[in-house]
């Protein structure tokens, strides 16, 4: 093994561990797989609930989807001998470091999904004042290097540089590095930029909180000549677009099997742009707003949205020809006959899953120097616009249903009672023996973590409103709001509810009952 692979296999404890496998990232991946929070994902909403229907996608079944996707991307590139020296170049790209990373990715998604990801943002930043709020993304990769107890220092899994590395899909914190952040770069890279509307809240996605500063700088060092410092590794963006990929058509097989992917909206709205693309083309964008409910507005408004946000891929004659096979692919094929359970069904879903995985993963190459708002493994040119307007038909037709909508405000309520309700618990006196053993386990994590950080650079405390944590009454205050954010982040879909029922006196399960304190 070279100085670089022994770089790229090194664990923080160096301690010996009882593995099965020899190979240290095979290892890796049967540590993530043996987690706790991996087994949690099946409980865990992808869009909506699956309420054990068994038709729907939960984080467990997406992340196998994606494991699965992501080996096959890293077996198609690295056994292409004309591309064996520019991956060794960028820091190389081994199946095992993807397929581990590809398991671990959405650890640390919360309940009821991208819904519940946004409340505790929401909380955290706002109702306890935390430096970088709370970021899914963030959330795994603090499993793997701190609250999962399941490595031979019962601190994270203890995984290797390459894995931790390949877990950074935005590998940057949210406000402070590295420095100079990249938010700050002309054209920053996809997920950097602040959201619209929030100056001054920091990058919208990120891997990194700054209590796991340390573990990123070991994790990003093997690659620190390589690769800019917010730049994925090679294998971190093979990990990316397994997931778009993986979101990009399996979502959109979940909801055309319960029924809600309907044939007739999908279809006007691709058929309209078709025929009126050069008349919609001449709308102004304020109309094209206002009635974006029209068949074909909300497409037109997209091919605008991606010539402004990535100028460097986007072409008009692809984007056609993507709606094209959408069209005839999707709608006239998949959605033409409604889902039945019969076996010609599932096979139809079969054969687009198949066919669509196949085409994006042929459509590969690695490049030496990509644009910012892309990695070094690239989706060829007309794969990257037909998953734009996969995406889109799932975002229109899917996420933005009234229903949908309605189902979601009062998970976000869930969550924000359930938040109250611990943060209560926590500050009571008279309960203060009576915590649950993990939620106290996390505060005395946290504080010892903020006060570490308080000695050394007290800069990266500040919190979304500006404002130091005023001694150790204010670390203390912090780590009550990271234990709680940690705490709710690692329930399943049910354990939440339950949780609030018995805070909230509703819940008719006896106290002796097995439950998740």
């Amino acid at each position: 093994m070279g100085d670089h692979e022994e770089q790229r296999a090194a664990r923080r404890s160096g301690s010996p561990s009882g593995d099965l496998a020899a190979s240290p990232f095979r290892a890796d991946r049967d540590r993530v797989v043996a987690s706790p929070f991996f087994a949690r994902l099946g409980g865990v909403t992808q869009v909506v609930s699956a309420s054990g229907s068994g038709l729907l996608h939960n984080r467990l079944t997406h992340s196998l989807k994606v494991a699965q996707v992501a080996r096959a991307i890293a077996e198609r590139i690295t056994g292409a001998p004309d591309l064996a020296e520019l991956i060794d170049q960028l820091g190389g790209c081994d199946p095992d470091v993807v397929e581990a990373a590809g398991l671990a990715h959405d650890l640390g998604h919360p309940p009821f999904g991208h819904l519940g990801e946004q409340v505790l943002d929401r909380l955290a930043r706002h109702r306890f004042g935390l430096p970088d709020g709370f970021e899914g993304n963030a959330q795994s990769v603090r499993i793997v290097t701190t609250t999962d107890t399941g490595g031979p220092s019962a601190v994270g899994l203890d995984l290797t540089a390459a894995v931790r590395a390949a877990m950074l899909k935005y590998p940057w914190t949210r406000l402070t590095h590295p420095d100079p952040h990249p938010r700050h770069l002309a054209d920053p890279p996809r997920g950097a930029s602040e959201p619209a509307g929030e100056k001054g809240t920091g990058s919208s996605k990120f891997s990194v909180y700054v209590t796991e500063l340390d573990d990123f700088a070991q994790a990003r060092e093997p690659f620190a000549d390589r690769l800019a410092p917010w730049q994925q590794t090679v294998e971190a963006s093979v990990m990316d677009t397994a997931d778009d990929i993986a979101y990009a058509i399996h979502d959109l097989e979940d909801f055309h099997r319960i029924g809600v992917l309907q044939h007739a909206p999908v279809a006007a709205e691709l058929g309209r742009w078709l025929t009126g693309a050069l008349e919609l083309a001449q709308l102004d964008d304020g109309l094209l707003a206002t009635h974006s409910r029209r068949p074909g507005y909300s497409l037109e408004i997209l091919r605008r949205r991606l010539h402004l946000r990535d100028s460097w891929i986007v072409d008009d004659d692809a984007f056609v020809a993507a709606v094209r096979r959408v069209r005839t692919e999707l709608v006239d094929t998949l959605l033409a006959t409604p889902f039945d359970g019969s076996a010609e069904a599932e096979q139809t879903i079969g054969r687009f899953s198949a066919g669509w995985t196949v085409r994006l993963v042929s459509g590969m190459s690695v490049v030496l120097d990509p644009p910012t708002r892309s990695g070094h493994v690239l989706l060829g040119s007309a794969q990257w616009h037909e998953v734009q307007v996969l995406k889109f038909v799932h975002r229109r037709f899917v996420l933005l249903r009234p229903d949908l909508a309605l189902h979601q405000r009062g998970q976000a309520r869930l969550l924000t009672s359930l938040v109250q309700a611990l943060e209560q618990w926590l500050t009571d006196r008279y309960e203060s023996d009576r915590l649950p053993r993990r939620l106290q386990d996390l505060v005395d994590l946290a504080e010892h973590e903020y006060a570490t950080l308080a000695e050394t650079d007290m800069s990266t405390l500040v919190g979304a409103v500006g404002e130091m944590p005023q001694g150790a009454a204010g670390i203390r205050e912090l780590a009550r709001g990271r234990a709680v954010i940690d705490f709710v982040s690692s329930l399943t879909d049910s354990q939440a509810s339950t949780l609030l029922d018995a805070l909230s006196g509703r819940g008719a399960q006896p106290w002796s009952d097995a439950f998740v304190l």
